[in-house]
């Protein structure tokens, strides 16, 4: 932004929950707010704005990024999954079963960003250790559960998956 003028706008192309897009945006535009107000993904929610709190957590390229964070072109060629994407045909994704089962939420405002530390986590590693699990969940934070739930969740997840095995 030079002398009171935005910058131009760029051609942003990217998957979003396994959807193509391609959108004009403001490059400096914050992944966050182009979820939120322009593609209407309000799972991801905005808290402090400045990549501490979680809340805003999604996807990108299967790695867990704070949206609030990510400028919009930074996104061109990437794919996002957002809270709205795990799930498949209706039906929730394992680790958001969990989360459900094991009461790992209370107000709900942490939970999208907190299920989708957790969905990276246990992508990349069906049965994490408790130090791997506190280690991926340490960029989310919660003021109403004490953790109790959230962890039981990745404890039930973890026993599922060893059924299955």
């Amino acid at each position: 932004m030079e002398n009171g003028k935005t910058a131009a706008k760029i051609q942003a192309t990217f998957e979003l929950n396994g959807r193509q897009l391609s959108l004009e945006v403001d490059p400096v535009l914050r992944l966050v707010d182009l979820l939120r107000d322009q593609l209407h993904m309000t799972g991801t929610k905005i808290s402090c704005g400045i990549g501490r709190c979680g809340a805003c957590s999604v996807l990108l390229d299967g790695k867990v990024v704070n949206a609030c964070l990510v400028l919009a072109y930074q996104i061109d060629g990437s794919h996002i999954t957002t809270i709205e994407g795990i799930q498949k045909g209706g039906e929730l994704d394992l680790i958001q079963q969990c989360f459900l089962e094991e009461g790992g939420f209370q107000c709900g405002y942490c939970t999208p960003g907190m299920i989708m530390a957790a969905k990276a986590l246990t992508d990349e590693n069906l049965f994490p250790g408790d130090e791997e699990i506190i280690e991926a969940l340490s960029g989310n934070l919660c003021r109403c559960t004490g953790y109790g739930g959230i962890l039981r969740a990745l404890y039930r997840f973890k026993a599922e998956k060893a059924k299955e095995s």
